[in-house]
Protein backbone atom coordinates (compact mmCIF):
# COMPACT_ATOMS: atom_id res chain seq x y z
CA UNK A 1 0.00 0.00 0.00
CA UNK A 2 0.90 3.28 -0.89
CA UNK A 3 0.95 6.00 2.01
CA UNK A 4 -0.61 9.37 0.75
CA UNK A 5 -0.35 11.18 4.58
CA UNK A 6 2.54 10.61 6.96
CA UNK A 7 2.15 12.39 10.05
CA UNK A 8 5.15 12.53 12.54
CA UNK A 9 4.99 13.81 16.07
CA UNK A 10 2.59 16.76 15.21
CA UNK A 11 2.63 19.27 17.88
CA UNK A 12 0.64 22.84 17.78
CA UNK A 13 -0.28 24.50 20.98
CA UNK A 14 -1.67 28.00 21.26
CA UNK A 15 -1.49 30.40 23.99
CA UNK A 16 -4.38 29.34 26.06
CA UNK A 17 -2.46 25.42 26.13
CA UNK A 18 -4.79 23.89 23.76
CA UNK A 19 -4.28 22.49 19.89
CA UNK A 20 -2.55 19.35 19.36
CA UNK A 21 -0.11 17.40 20.42
CA UNK A 22 2.75 14.60 19.36
CA UNK A 23 0.37 13.65 17.02
CA UNK A 24 1.44 10.77 14.56
CA UNK A 25 -0.89 8.81 11.90
CA UNK A 26 -0.33 7.31 8.63
CA UNK A 27 -3.27 7.00 5.72
CA UNK A 28 -3.16 4.62 2.62
CA UNK A 29 -4.00 5.37 -0.81
CA UNK A 30 -7.99 4.73 -1.15
CA UNK A 31 -8.94 5.08 2.34
CA UNK A 32 -11.81 7.40 3.73
CA UNK A 33 -10.06 8.01 7.35
CA UNK A 34 -12.03 9.91 9.58
CA UNK A 35 -10.74 12.93 12.68
CA UNK A 36 -13.29 12.09 15.67
CA UNK A 37 -13.58 14.01 18.37
CA UNK A 38 -15.52 17.18 20.09
CA UNK A 39 -15.33 20.39 18.83
CA UNK A 40 -12.30 21.94 20.43
CA UNK A 41 -10.25 18.62 19.96
CA UNK A 42 -7.81 19.12 17.90
CA UNK A 43 -9.52 18.17 14.64
CA UNK A 44 -9.25 21.74 12.63
CA UNK A 45 -5.78 22.71 14.14
CA UNK A 46 -4.27 18.96 12.54
CA UNK A 47 -6.10 19.57 9.44
CA UNK A 48 -4.62 23.52 9.38
CA UNK A 49 -1.08 21.92 9.86
CA UNK A 50 -1.67 19.22 6.99
CA UNK A 51 -2.67 22.20 4.44
CA UNK A 52 0.30 24.49 5.08
CA UNK A 53 -1.94 27.19 6.88
CA UNK A 54 -0.36 26.98 10.31
CA UNK A 55 3.16 26.23 11.16
CA UNK A 56 3.50 23.66 14.07
CA UNK A 57 5.35 23.55 17.11
CA UNK A 58 6.95 20.47 16.40
CA UNK A 59 6.68 17.44 14.32
CA UNK A 60 6.25 16.55 10.33
CA UNK A 61 3.39 16.41 7.72
CA UNK A 62 4.33 14.70 4.38
CA UNK A 63 1.87 14.53 1.44
CA UNK A 64 2.84 11.96 -1.20
CA UNK A 65 6.20 11.92 0.28
CA UNK A 66 6.65 15.72 0.57
CA UNK A 67 7.18 17.45 3.64
CA UNK A 68 4.54 20.10 3.86
CA UNK A 69 5.99 23.17 4.95
CA UNK A 70 8.82 22.34 2.95
CA UNK A 71 7.99 21.67 -0.55
CA UNK A 72 4.30 23.04 -0.25
CA UNK A 73 3.76 23.10 -4.38
CA UNK A 74 4.71 19.45 -5.01
CA UNK A 75 2.40 17.94 -1.90
CA UNK A 76 -0.82 20.43 -2.69
CA UNK A 77 -0.62 20.02 -6.35
CA UNK A 78 -2.23 16.30 -5.43
CA UNK A 79 -4.47 17.50 -2.76
CA UNK A 80 -7.87 19.04 -2.47
CA UNK A 81 -9.13 20.74 0.73
CA UNK A 82 -11.53 22.57 2.51
CA UNK A 83 -10.74 23.94 6.11
CA UNK A 84 -13.14 25.27 7.87
CA UNK A 85 -16.08 26.77 6.17
CA UNK A 86 -16.00 26.91 1.86
CA UNK A 87 -15.43 30.57 0.52
CA UNK A 88 -17.32 31.54 -2.48
CA UNK A 89 -17.88 34.77 -4.70
CA UNK A 90 -21.61 35.30 -3.81
CA UNK A 91 -22.77 37.44 -6.75
CA UNK A 92 -21.24 35.05 -8.84
CA UNK A 93 -23.43 31.63 -10.33
CA UNK A 94 -22.12 28.37 -9.05
CA UNK A 95 -20.46 27.71 -12.90
CA UNK A 96 -18.42 30.83 -12.24
CA UNK A 97 -17.08 30.06 -9.19
CA UNK A 98 -15.80 27.32 -10.19
CA UNK A 99 -14.26 28.83 -13.65
CA UNK A 100 -12.53 30.95 -10.82
CA UNK A 101 -10.89 27.76 -9.06
CA UNK A 102 -10.29 26.25 -12.54
CA UNK A 103 -8.07 28.72 -13.09
CA UNK A 104 -5.17 28.06 -10.64
CA UNK A 105 -5.05 24.64 -12.29
CA UNK A 106 -4.14 23.76 -16.05
CA UNK A 107 -6.45 21.64 -18.78
CA UNK A 108 -9.90 22.08 -16.74
CA UNK A 109 -12.45 22.88 -19.57
CA UNK A 110 -16.16 23.26 -18.93
CA UNK A 111 -16.54 19.85 -19.37
CA UNK A 112 -14.69 18.70 -16.64
CA UNK A 113 -16.78 21.46 -14.43
CA UNK A 114 -20.32 20.51 -15.38
CA UNK A 115 -19.36 16.69 -14.44
CA UNK A 116 -17.80 17.78 -10.85
CA UNK A 117 -21.45 20.03 -10.53
CA UNK A 118 -23.48 16.80 -11.84
CA UNK A 119 -21.00 14.70 -9.09
CA UNK A 120 -22.13 16.96 -6.32
CA UNK A 121 -25.66 17.30 -7.07
CA UNK A 122 -25.34 20.96 -8.17
CA UNK A 123 -26.05 21.09 -12.32
CA UNK A 124 -29.53 22.01 -12.30
CA UNK A 125 -28.22 25.04 -10.20
CA UNK A 126 -25.23 25.93 -11.96
CA UNK A 127 -26.16 29.20 -13.51
CA UNK A 128 -27.67 30.63 -10.15
CA UNK A 129 -25.94 32.86 -8.22
CA UNK A 130 -24.38 31.39 -4.91
CA UNK A 131 -25.95 33.94 -2.69
CA UNK A 132 -29.45 32.75 -3.16
CA UNK A 133 -27.76 28.99 -2.20
CA UNK A 134 -28.65 27.12 0.90
CA UNK A 135 -25.64 26.36 3.78
CA UNK A 136 -26.48 22.41 2.22
CA UNK A 137 -25.70 23.55 -1.17
CA UNK A 138 -22.33 25.93 -0.44
CA UNK A 139 -21.26 22.74 1.48
CA UNK A 140 -21.52 20.54 -1.93
CA UNK A 141 -20.11 23.77 -3.69
CA UNK A 142 -17.28 23.58 -1.65
CA UNK A 143 -16.83 19.96 -2.42
CA UNK A 144 -16.95 20.36 -6.14
CA UNK A 145 -13.91 23.24 -5.83
CA UNK A 146 -12.01 21.43 -3.81
CA UNK A 147 -12.29 18.29 -6.22
CA UNK A 148 -12.27 20.11 -9.71
CA UNK A 149 -8.41 19.27 -10.55
CA UNK A 150 -9.40 15.47 -9.83
CA UNK A 151 -6.64 15.32 -6.68
CA UNK A 152 -6.05 11.69 -5.22
CA UNK A 153 -6.26 13.38 -1.86
CA UNK A 154 -9.57 14.95 -0.56
CA UNK A 155 -8.84 17.41 3.23
CA UNK A 156 -12.06 17.90 4.28
CA UNK A 157 -13.05 19.63 7.52
CA UNK A 158 -16.65 18.88 8.82
CA UNK A 159 -17.92 18.12 5.47
CA UNK A 160 -21.01 17.40 6.35
CA UNK A 161 -21.83 20.46 8.56
CA UNK A 162 -24.97 22.30 7.59
CA UNK A 163 -26.28 19.52 5.21
CA UNK A 164 -29.93 18.02 5.56
CA UNK A 165 -30.50 13.78 5.35
CA UNK A 166 -30.68 13.93 1.68
CA UNK A 167 -27.23 16.25 1.48
CA UNK A 168 -25.87 13.92 3.72
CA UNK A 169 -26.47 10.83 2.07
CA UNK A 170 -25.18 12.06 -0.92
CA UNK A 171 -22.20 13.69 0.10
CA UNK A 172 -21.73 9.89 1.54
CA UNK A 173 -21.82 8.35 -1.70
CA UNK A 174 -20.10 10.69 -3.10
CA UNK A 175 -16.56 10.02 -1.12
CA UNK A 176 -17.18 6.35 -1.06
CA UNK A 177 -17.80 6.52 -4.90
CA UNK A 178 -14.09 8.33 -5.12
CA UNK A 179 -12.40 6.44 -2.74
CA UNK A 180 -13.55 2.80 -4.44
CA UNK A 181 -13.59 3.52 -8.15
CA UNK A 182 -10.80 6.04 -8.50
CA UNK A 183 -8.61 5.22 -5.66
CA UNK A 184 -8.98 8.42 -3.99
CA UNK A 185 -7.80 9.11 -0.82
CA UNK A 186 -10.03 10.78 1.66
CA UNK A 187 -8.93 12.76 5.07
CA UNK A 188 -12.22 14.11 7.20
CA UNK A 189 -12.94 15.51 10.68
CA UNK A 190 -16.32 15.03 12.17
CA UNK A 191 -18.09 15.09 15.53
CA UNK A 192 -20.91 13.65 14.18
CA UNK A 193 -20.53 9.74 14.95
CA UNK A 194 -23.33 7.98 13.06
CA UNK A 195 -22.04 9.63 9.67
CA UNK A 196 -18.59 8.68 10.24
CA UNK A 197 -19.15 5.15 10.89
CA UNK A 198 -21.44 5.38 8.04
CA UNK A 199 -18.45 7.19 5.64
CA UNK A 200 -15.55 6.23 6.81
CA UNK A 201 -13.01 2.94 6.26
CA UNK A 202 -10.73 3.82 9.56
CA UNK A 203 -10.97 6.50 12.56
CA UNK A 204 -8.68 8.27 14.80
CA UNK A 205 -10.19 9.59 17.95
CA UNK A 206 -9.29 12.61 19.12
CA UNK A 207 -9.54 13.75 22.85
CA UNK A 208 -8.05 17.04 24.23
CA UNK A 209 -5.32 17.33 21.44
CA UNK A 210 -4.06 13.54 21.40
CA UNK A 211 -4.98 10.84 19.14
CA UNK A 212 -5.86 8.73 21.90
CA UNK A 213 -7.28 5.43 19.54
CA UNK A 214 -6.97 4.36 15.48
CA UNK A 215 -8.91 1.19 14.10
CA UNK A 216 -10.28 0.39 11.25
CA UNK A 217 -14.68 0.85 11.27
CA UNK A 218 -14.52 -3.42 10.61
CA UNK A 219 -13.13 -3.90 13.75
CA UNK A 220 -14.79 -1.62 15.91
CA UNK A 221 -18.24 -2.53 14.32
CA UNK A 222 -16.80 -6.38 14.91
CA UNK A 223 -16.31 -5.62 18.83
CA UNK A 224 -18.48 -2.91 19.54
CA UNK A 225 -20.96 -3.28 17.31
CA UNK A 226 -21.67 0.20 16.58
CA UNK A 227 -19.06 3.84 16.38
CA UNK A 228 -20.76 5.69 19.27
CA UNK A 229 -20.10 2.34 21.62
CA UNK A 230 -16.21 2.74 20.53
CA UNK A 231 -15.83 6.09 21.36
CA UNK A 232 -17.53 6.20 24.88
CA UNK A 233 -15.15 3.38 25.58
CA UNK A 234 -12.49 5.90 24.63
CA UNK A 235 -13.56 8.54 26.56
CA UNK A 236 -14.27 6.90 29.58
CA UNK A 237 -11.06 5.09 29.39
CA UNK A 238 -8.92 8.47 29.00
CA UNK A 239 -10.95 10.16 31.52
CA UNK A 240 -9.88 7.12 33.69
CA UNK A 241 -5.98 7.88 32.63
Amino acid sequence: MDKVIEINGLTKLYKNARGITDLSLDVERGEIFGLLGPNGSGKTTTMKVMTGLMKPNAGTVKLFGHDIHIDFEKAMVRTGAIVESPEHYLYMTAIDNLRQTARYYPDINNSRIDEVLELCGLIQFKNEKVKGFSLGMKQRLGIAMAIVHKPELIILDEPLNGLDVEGMIYVRNMLKHLAEQDKVTVFLSSHLIHDVELTCTRVGIVLQGKLRAVESMSDILKSFDSLENYFVNEVEKNAAI
